[in-house]
Protein backbone atom coordinates (compact mmCIF):
# COMPACT_ATOMS: atom_id res chain seq x y z
CA UNK A 1 0.00 0.00 0.00
CA UNK A 2 1.37 3.51 -1.00
CA UNK A 3 2.33 5.72 1.61
CA UNK A 4 0.33 8.73 0.10
CA UNK A 5 -3.53 8.48 0.49
CA UNK A 6 -5.41 9.65 -2.83
CA UNK A 7 -9.69 10.52 -2.17
CA UNK A 8 -11.55 11.84 -4.60
CA UNK A 9 -14.34 14.25 -3.43
CA UNK A 10 -16.97 16.87 -5.51
CA UNK A 11 -17.45 19.94 -4.99
CA UNK A 12 -21.20 19.13 -4.17
CA UNK A 13 -23.45 22.37 -5.15
CA UNK A 14 -24.76 22.76 -1.71
CA UNK A 15 -21.51 22.84 -0.28
CA UNK A 16 -20.59 25.81 -1.83
CA UNK A 17 -21.16 29.82 -1.35
CA UNK A 18 -22.67 31.75 -3.45
CA UNK A 19 -19.47 32.27 -5.80
CA UNK A 20 -19.74 29.11 -6.61
CA UNK A 21 -17.01 27.41 -4.67
CA UNK A 22 -16.48 25.00 -1.94
CA UNK A 23 -16.59 26.35 1.73
CA UNK A 24 -13.64 26.45 3.49
CA UNK A 25 -15.54 24.64 6.06
CA UNK A 26 -16.49 20.98 3.76
CA UNK A 27 -13.24 22.03 2.51
CA UNK A 28 -11.60 21.00 5.92
CA UNK A 29 -14.17 18.23 6.56
CA UNK A 30 -12.63 16.94 3.14
CA UNK A 31 -9.58 16.85 4.61
CA UNK A 32 -10.59 15.11 7.82
CA UNK A 33 -12.50 12.45 5.86
CA UNK A 34 -9.50 12.00 3.97
CA UNK A 35 -7.21 11.66 7.41
CA UNK A 36 -9.60 9.51 8.70
CA UNK A 37 -9.29 6.47 5.46
CA UNK A 38 -5.71 7.05 5.08
CA UNK A 39 -4.98 6.12 8.87
CA UNK A 40 -7.88 3.18 8.83
CA UNK A 41 -6.58 1.64 5.61
CA UNK A 42 -3.27 0.98 7.34
CA UNK A 43 -4.64 0.15 10.76
CA UNK A 44 -4.49 3.43 13.27
CA UNK A 45 -8.10 4.89 12.26
CA UNK A 46 -10.34 6.00 14.40
CA UNK A 47 -12.64 2.67 13.85
CA UNK A 48 -9.24 0.81 15.40
CA UNK A 49 -8.49 2.99 18.27
CA UNK A 50 -12.41 3.72 19.65
CA UNK A 51 -12.09 -0.21 20.30
CA UNK A 52 -8.89 0.55 22.67
CA UNK A 53 -10.60 4.09 24.26
CA UNK A 54 -8.74 5.99 21.93
CA UNK A 55 -9.10 8.74 19.82
CA UNK A 56 -6.90 11.07 17.66
CA UNK A 57 -7.66 15.17 18.19
CA UNK A 58 -6.86 17.75 16.31
CA UNK A 59 -4.31 20.20 17.48
CA UNK A 60 -3.48 21.96 14.65
CA UNK A 61 -4.79 22.68 10.99
CA UNK A 62 -3.06 25.64 8.32
CA UNK A 63 -5.17 25.65 5.05
CA UNK A 64 -3.73 27.64 2.01
CA UNK A 65 -5.54 28.00 -1.30
CA UNK A 66 -4.74 29.35 -4.72
CA UNK A 67 -8.20 28.41 -5.67
CA UNK A 68 -10.96 26.46 -4.53
CA UNK A 69 -12.76 24.06 -6.45
CA UNK A 70 -15.68 25.02 -8.13
CA UNK A 71 -18.76 23.53 -7.92
CA UNK A 72 -19.47 20.11 -9.64
CA UNK A 73 -15.88 19.61 -9.92
CA UNK A 74 -14.15 16.27 -9.12
CA UNK A 75 -10.76 16.72 -7.19
CA UNK A 76 -8.89 14.96 -5.46
CA UNK A 77 -6.98 14.81 -1.72
CA UNK A 78 -3.66 13.60 -0.98
CA UNK A 79 -2.84 12.95 2.40
CA UNK A 80 0.55 11.56 4.21
CA UNK A 81 2.63 11.49 7.84
CA UNK A 82 5.13 14.04 7.74
CA UNK A 83 6.49 12.64 11.37
CA UNK A 84 5.57 11.60 14.50
CA UNK A 85 6.45 11.96 18.15
CA UNK A 86 5.38 10.42 21.34
CA UNK A 87 1.98 12.49 21.71
CA UNK A 88 1.77 14.27 18.11
CA UNK A 89 1.60 13.70 14.42
CA UNK A 90 2.13 15.97 11.59
CA UNK A 91 0.04 14.92 9.00
CA UNK A 92 0.14 16.40 5.77
CA UNK A 93 -2.60 17.27 2.47
CA UNK A 94 -2.30 18.51 -1.15
CA UNK A 95 -5.53 19.13 -2.77
CA UNK A 96 -5.56 18.48 -6.71
CA UNK A 97 -6.91 17.81 -9.46
CA UNK A 98 -7.56 15.25 -11.82
CA UNK A 99 -5.15 17.12 -14.63
CA UNK A 100 -2.98 17.76 -12.06
CA UNK A 101 -3.81 21.22 -11.03
CA UNK A 102 -3.20 22.50 -7.35
CA UNK A 103 -5.46 24.17 -5.56
CA UNK A 104 -3.85 24.42 -2.51
CA UNK A 105 -2.22 22.63 0.53
CA UNK A 106 -3.17 21.78 4.52
CA UNK A 107 -0.80 21.03 7.65
CA UNK A 108 -1.75 19.66 10.35
CA UNK A 109 -0.72 18.52 13.93
CA UNK A 110 -2.74 15.67 15.58
CA UNK A 111 -2.56 14.33 19.08
CA UNK A 112 -3.76 10.49 20.74
CA UNK A 113 -6.00 10.99 23.73
CA UNK A 114 -6.99 8.32 26.13
CA UNK A 115 -11.08 8.75 25.76
CA UNK A 116 -11.92 8.29 29.18
CA UNK A 117 -9.32 10.29 30.87
CA UNK A 118 -9.23 13.07 27.75
CA UNK A 119 -5.62 13.02 28.29
CA UNK A 120 -2.73 12.51 25.55
CA UNK A 121 -1.29 8.84 25.05
CA UNK A 122 1.75 7.67 23.62
CA UNK A 123 1.13 7.14 19.68
CA UNK A 124 4.05 4.78 19.61
CA UNK A 125 1.78 1.92 21.71
CA UNK A 126 -0.52 1.01 19.12
CA UNK A 127 1.58 -2.16 17.36
CA UNK A 128 4.75 -1.13 18.58
CA UNK A 129 4.82 2.00 16.30
CA UNK A 130 3.15 1.10 13.10
CA UNK A 131 2.77 4.74 12.56
CA UNK A 132 6.66 4.87 11.54
CA UNK A 133 6.23 2.92 8.45
CA UNK A 134 4.13 4.99 6.84
CA UNK A 135 6.01 8.33 7.49
CA UNK A 136 7.79 10.39 4.63
CA UNK A 137 9.74 12.75 5.58
CA UNK A 138 10.69 14.37 2.51
CA UNK A 139 7.82 14.81 0.42
CA UNK A 140 7.36 18.36 -0.37
CA UNK A 141 4.76 20.28 1.33
CA UNK A 142 5.01 24.02 0.02
CA UNK A 143 3.31 26.20 2.93
CA UNK A 144 4.19 27.69 5.84
CA UNK A 145 3.59 25.15 8.68
CA UNK A 146 2.79 28.20 10.98
CA UNK A 147 3.09 28.67 14.51
CA UNK A 148 1.64 30.31 17.81
CA UNK A 149 -1.06 32.95 16.75
CA UNK A 150 0.32 35.48 18.65
CA UNK A 151 -2.77 38.39 20.11
CA UNK A 152 -2.65 41.62 22.15
CA UNK A 153 -4.68 42.53 24.80
CA UNK A 154 -6.41 45.05 22.37
CA UNK A 155 -8.73 42.56 20.79
CA UNK A 156 -12.20 43.35 20.62
CA UNK A 157 -14.98 41.01 21.58
CA UNK A 158 -16.89 41.04 18.18
CA UNK A 159 -20.04 38.18 18.52
CA UNK A 160 -20.48 35.74 21.09
CA UNK A 161 -22.68 32.47 20.23
CA UNK A 162 -24.70 29.15 21.51
CA UNK A 163 -23.97 25.84 20.48
CA UNK A 164 -26.15 23.10 20.11
CA UNK A 165 -26.60 19.38 18.99
CA UNK A 166 -25.06 20.35 15.25
CA UNK A 167 -21.61 21.72 16.77
CA UNK A 168 -20.87 18.64 18.34
CA UNK A 169 -18.67 15.46 16.69
CA UNK A 170 -18.00 11.55 17.55
CA UNK A 171 -15.76 12.54 20.57
CA UNK A 172 -18.12 14.54 22.24
CA UNK A 173 -16.85 18.10 22.08
CA UNK A 174 -17.84 20.82 19.71
CA UNK A 175 -16.35 19.93 16.46
CA UNK A 176 -13.40 21.46 14.77
CA UNK A 177 -14.56 22.06 11.89
CA UNK A 178 -18.06 24.15 13.19
CA UNK A 179 -14.84 26.75 14.64
CA UNK A 180 -13.85 27.13 11.19
CA UNK A 181 -17.39 28.14 10.25
CA UNK A 182 -17.78 30.66 13.30
CA UNK A 183 -15.05 32.13 12.81
CA UNK A 184 -15.31 32.66 8.74
CA UNK A 185 -18.92 34.02 9.66
CA UNK A 186 -17.72 37.28 11.46
CA UNK A 187 -17.26 38.92 8.33
CA UNK A 188 -20.46 39.75 6.50
CA UNK A 189 -21.76 38.48 2.83
CA UNK A 190 -20.88 41.71 1.07
CA UNK A 191 -16.81 41.30 2.27
CA UNK A 192 -16.72 37.92 0.55
CA UNK A 193 -17.44 39.83 -2.53
CA UNK A 194 -14.56 41.21 -2.71
CA UNK A 195 -11.93 38.82 -0.53
CA UNK A 196 -11.04 35.43 -1.10
CA UNK A 197 -9.50 33.67 2.28
CA UNK A 198 -5.91 32.49 1.15
CA UNK A 199 -4.94 31.09 4.20
CA UNK A 200 -6.67 29.82 7.19
CA UNK A 201 -5.25 28.37 10.85
CA UNK A 202 -6.66 27.57 13.52
CA UNK A 203 -4.97 26.23 17.12
CA UNK A 204 -6.50 24.34 19.35
CA UNK A 205 -5.97 24.62 23.23
CA UNK A 206 -9.10 23.35 25.00
CA UNK A 207 -12.32 21.46 24.48
CA UNK A 208 -16.21 23.32 24.44
CA UNK A 209 -18.88 21.51 25.05
CA UNK A 210 -22.70 21.73 23.85
CA UNK A 211 -24.79 24.64 25.89
CA UNK A 212 -20.85 26.71 25.93
CA UNK A 213 -21.37 30.33 25.09
CA UNK A 214 -18.17 30.89 22.76
CA UNK A 215 -17.04 34.68 22.84
CA UNK A 216 -15.14 35.67 19.66
CA UNK A 217 -12.20 38.51 20.26
CA UNK A 218 -10.61 40.11 16.95
CA UNK A 219 -7.91 42.28 15.59
CA UNK A 220 -6.62 42.94 12.82
CA UNK A 221 -2.64 42.00 13.33
CA UNK A 222 -0.93 43.09 9.55
CA UNK A 223 -2.67 44.29 5.79
CA UNK A 224 -5.49 41.84 5.24
CA UNK A 225 -4.98 39.79 8.11
CA UNK A 226 -7.10 38.65 11.49
CA UNK A 227 -6.47 36.88 14.27
CA UNK A 228 -9.57 35.58 16.55
CA UNK A 229 -9.44 34.45 19.94
CA UNK A 230 -12.31 31.90 21.29
CA UNK A 231 -13.74 31.91 24.70
CA UNK A 232 -15.83 29.29 26.17
CA UNK A 233 -18.63 30.00 29.01
CA UNK A 234 -15.72 29.68 32.09
CA UNK A 235 -13.39 32.20 30.37
CA UNK A 236 -11.20 29.16 29.31
CA UNK A 237 -9.89 29.60 25.62
CA UNK A 238 -10.59 27.13 23.41
CA UNK A 239 -8.46 28.18 20.37
CA UNK A 240 -7.16 30.47 18.47
CA UNK A 241 -7.30 31.46 14.65
CA UNK A 242 -5.74 33.23 11.73
CA UNK A 243 -7.15 34.19 8.68
CA UNK A 244 -5.55 36.02 5.96
CA UNK A 245 -7.25 37.67 2.53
Amino acid sequence: MDKVGRYEFMAEPFHCDFSGRLFMGHLGNHMLNAADFHSTDRGFGMKRLMQINRSWVLSRLAIEMVEMPAQYTKFNVETWVESAMRYFTSRNFAVVGNDGHAYGYGRSIWAMIDTESRQPTDIYSIDNGAINDWIIADKECPIDKGGRVKMSDDAQLVRTIDTYYNDVDINGHINSVKYIEHVLDLWPLDWYRNHQVRRFEIAYVAEAHAGDQLSFYMEETDAQTFCVRIVRTDGTECCRSKVVF
